[in-house]
């Protein structure tokens, strides 16, 4: 019996998937769909009547209470009951990015929804930066909530307030604040004008301290206990400053960050590790937003970043003469750490809005050997948002809820635990590990969620215990959604 007949069987013995799953037809449209409705199942704070995921319910009603501040709502960031303003803050720039870009793709009652997911998460961001010369960062001590096993709407644990205040610096947190309430102005400014005001004037202040007091957030004694290991910067605060002052540049046309953006590339490196995109590194999303200034208005002076973007691009095509990414055998692209999917999802999204950019000015991308049309940029997107569905050696969808088959054990608490409707008697902190240790399927579905993803090898495994590849997080989906808008509107790439 070959590898591949073991395989068969693991999956249909001891996990119920079934690797034959026919994925010749998917519906983008419906995944489109769940991927905004994700973000119910991760909400913090006052849920309102019309919350669509049923088995949650209120949560964290005194956060910020320490600080005699409301600091109530925004998401957690993944399986826990943690909100790290870093993540979160990304996760709203790339919702709202997916929704500048092909938000009139969408279907009106997904534009709407996407639009409710981005304002639970701004509302939030402006209580964040509300007051002068400081940023709250982080709510929930994670080192105690990691040690619990518990319901959002049980936490008993403490929710700590995590705060920087002037001269200390927080460039990477504020950078990233600004850049995600300077896109969702551009998000809501044809909707509510004047919440989009208010989301543009406070992310200039919020960039001012971001530059003012330039430096890494979690270099600060008391941030660092808090945000790391989870989201400690790793790749220092500079790229944040060049992406929020780009978002600034797009929402604003204010010719001073174009001067930010003309005269800082270079001390705040922004020809360094130009092939990454995540949470924690802007500069390969940086470099496609700037190119757009490149391509629409000849605005040579940042060609530098649109040489940057089309390298970046060129490592994305396996038949270029660049060094490439790595790919799974099935296809995936694959970079080791854990979530692996927030690679698949970030780098399918902005090869479809770099395509988009391209083909309003009739450009291609030269790669030495060959030029990489638009066209086979969305190529490469799609491979990835297929496999993502179901189109893999496993026959898995990686998004919960879509399709016959998808991981049943994900290591989230809510989605795990009995909710609160079904079982309203309080479930105490060790009390959960009972169901955190059962290789019963989670009783909850969070639909929508996109799991961390399966390894090198393409095998998934279904532990719950296996938080880097079962995890859901809110920066995986987000991008996820402009990429499933484009493809719902236009299923086979041209």
């Amino acid at each position: 019996m070959g590898p591949s007949s073991l395989l068969f069987l693991y999956l249909i013995f001891f996990h119920g998937f079934s690797p034959l799953v026919e994925s010749s037809y998917l519906d983008y449209a419906d995944a489109l769909s769940k991927s905004i409705l994700f973000f119910e199942g991760q909400r913090s704070g006052f849920l309102p009547q019309d919350q669509r995921i049923g088995w949650r319910g209120n949560s964290g009603l005194s956060d910020g209470w320490m600080y005699n501040t409301d600091l109530t709502g925004g998401y957690y960031d993944a399986g826990d009951n943690v909100k790290f303003g870093f993540p979160m803050a990304f996760t709203t720039t790339m919702l709202a990015w997916s929704v500048i870009e092909f938000g009139d793709l969408m279907p009106p009652n997904e534009l709407r929804n996407a639009l409710v997911a981005i304002r639970w998460a701004t509302d939030y961001l402006l209580k964040t930066v509300s007051q002068p010369n400081r940023i709250f960062v982080q709510v929930g001590d994670p080192n105690i909530d990691h040690s619990c096993w518990e319901r959002p709407e049980d936490m008993d644990t403490a929710r700590s307030v995590y705060a920087v205040d002037a001269p200390n610096p927080a460039s990477d947190v504020a950078g990233e604040t600004a850049a995600a309430l300077a896109a969702s102005s551009m998000a809501f400014r044809s909707v509510d004008p004047g919440y989009a005001d208010t989301l543009l004037g406070n992310a200039v202040q919020v960039f001012q301290f971001a530059d003012n007091f330039r430096g890494a957030y979690s270099d600060n004694a008391h941030i660092r206990d808090g945000a790391c290991p989870f989201y400690c910067d790793f790749s220092g605060y500079q790229d944040e400053l060049l992406w929020g002052a780009a978002w600034l540049r797009r929402a604003s046309q204010d010719n001073s960050y174009l001067s930010y953006l003309e005269n800082n590339g270079k001390t705040l490196g922004a020809d360094d590790n130009i092939n990454e995109f995540g949470w924690d590194n802007k500069h390969a999303g940086l470099n496609i937003l700037v190119s757009k200034e490149v391509l629409d208005g000849n605005m040579y002076t940042l060609e530098s970043y649109k040489a940057s973007a089309d390298s970046f691009m060129c490592t994305l095509i396996p038949d270029s003469s660049s060094s490439h990414i790595e790919y799974t055998p099935g296809g995936l692209i694959y970079k080791p750490g854990g979530s692996n999917l927030q690679h698949a999802t970030t780098i399918s999204f902005i090869l479809l809005v770099y395509a988009k950019y391209l083909d309003r000015t009739s450009q291609t991308v030269n790669c030495g050997n060959e030029f990489v049309s638009p066209v086979l940029l969305r190529t490469q997107a799609k491979k990835q948002v297929d496999y993502i569905l179901g189109e893999n050696p496993m026959g898995l969808s990686y998004m919960v809820g879509y399709s016959n088959y998808f991981p049943q054990r994900i290591h989230h608490r809510g989605s795990s635990l009995p909710s609160v409707k079904d079982h309203p008697e309080f479930i105490a902190c060790k009390d959960g590990s009972i169901y955190f240790n059962s290789t019963n399927p989670n009783p909850n579905v969070l639909v929508g969620a996109i799991v961390g993803g399966p390894g090198e090898d393409d095998v998934y495994g279904d532990d719950r215990a296996d938080f880097r590849t079962s995890e859901p997080t809110t920066y995986i989906n987000a991008p996820f959604v402009g990429a499933l808008a484009y493809f719902a509107a236009h299923p086979n790439p041209s």
